[in-house]
């Protein structure tokens, strides 16, 4: 009972029902995900800072409305603030190093310092154009969309569910994965509570000795909970593989090997403008020897999962919503590259392409489609006397 008679409940912890129901309806982690990276490969295709303004709002959006009351999902304000680091460090960069495009709209003139023969094509200082910090701009934007959209992708994925729907080839790092983020708390827990204890028998516990002090004790916890885990993962069979032929497992070390090189290639086919016409059909083969590679590798592992994620037509919806925006940017980039690659000599304000744009839009159909989340948990409930 609190102050003039007022009851305060404790929040009721959610039942074991209402809790199975939300994993049922919720969102497959990976559904996320692929939307997100379609976002970021479509704000690769263009250095428009509307558009790219405009990918940004749109995922924006989806977070605030679809990102789960969850430690977790508190990330994407991280990803934003590095966002606007990259953009301030570009610019800081061009200002000092100067900018390979040529201007004449001078804004300032820096001193600028003698460099030796050797350092050709490298100055410090000089002059700072307002195109040259324009393309800067422009540049920094796009790289800066691409991390806010990986940002909303690890807002709105639950983390545990995404290593728990990992392929079977994957298991053994997914396991590690999780161990890791699992013994991370309890290592900072052990340092808090002995230098607590340090303090309170009147001993430094900052400085080199001090540091030893308490990692020696920390590290010999570390390792006792390494052993106690190890021993039961061997008592629950962790580690039993399958017998896989000699030449399935040469089959798929070679199918994913070659796959992932040939996302590699693909992926800068599509980052660089010679590789366009390669980049999307060497990509697509990549991915597709890689999943190949990984289900024949999941043969070797022999597990169960329990309660798996169901990819429903929501999660196809997500996924497709993202990937169209990407496909119509990618054509968008294809027929009308002045639009979606304003340039900056001569100095011109950028114009936003409708039909571009309103491809954009079509990201924001998971703010619609996908489940809403959980009302937040009310921490006291206040009843009158």
């Amino acid at each position: 009972m609190g102050a003039g008679g007022t009851l305060h409940a404790p929040a009721s912890a959610p039942t074991p029902a209402a809790t199975h129901r939300h994993r049922a309806t919720a969102l497959h982690p990976g559904a996320w995900w692929l939307w997100a990276l379609a976002l970021g490969t479509a704000a690769t295709r263009t250095t428009n800072p509307l558009l790219l303004a405009l990918l940004v709002t749109v995922s924006a959006y989806v977070v605030i409305t679809r990102r789960p009351h969850a430690p977790w999902s508190r990330s994407y304000g991280a990803f934003v603030k590095l966002a606007l680091a990259v953009l301030l460090i570009r610019l800081l960069f061009t200002t000092l190093l100067g900018s390979p495009i040529p201007g004449t709209h001078t804004l300032v003139t820096l001193p600028e310092i003698p460099l030796p023969d050797w350092a050709q094509g490298v100055r410090l200082g000089g002059r700072v154009t307002a195109e040259g910090l324009t393309f800067a701009l422009y540049d920094a934007m796009k790289l800066a969309t691409l991390l806010i959209c990986v940002g909303a992708a690890n807002a709105l994925a639950n983390p545990s569910r995404l290593l728990k729907s990992l392929p079977g080839a994957l298991y053994e790092m997914g396991v590690a994965v999780v161990v890791a983020l699992t013994f991370a708390p309890n290592l900072i827990a052990d340092v808090q509570r002995l230098r607590a204890a340090r303090r309170l028998r009147g001993r430094h516990d900052k400085g080199v000795r001090g540091l030893l002090q308490v990692g020696l004790p920390v590290l010999e916890g570390a390792l006792e909970r390494s052993v106690a885990l190890a021993a039961a993962m061997d008592a629950r069979g962790y580690g039993r593989t399958a017998r896989v032929p000699a030449p399935v497992r040469r089959t798929t070390a070679a199918l994913t090997l070659g796959g992932l090189l040939g996302v590699c290639a693909g992926t800068y086919g599509l980052l660089t403008a010679a590789g366009g016409t390669y980049g999307v059909p060497v990509l697509l083969a990549g991915v597709a020897a890689a999943f190949a590679g990984l289900w024949l590798g999941g043969r070797r592992t022999v597990r169960t999962r329990y309660r798996p994620d169901r990819w429903d037509a929501r999660a196809w919806l997500v996924t497709a919503s993202g990937v169209a925006v990407a496909a119509l940017l990618f054509l968008a980039a294809a027929r009308d590259p002045a639009a979606l690659h304003p340039g900056v000599v001569p100095l011109t304000a950028p114009t936003l392409p409708l039909w571009p744009a309103a491809a954009v839009l079509l990201g924001l159909l998971p703010a619609f489609v996908a489940p809403s989340p959980d009302p937040a948990p009310e921490t006291a409930v206040k009843e009158p006397s």
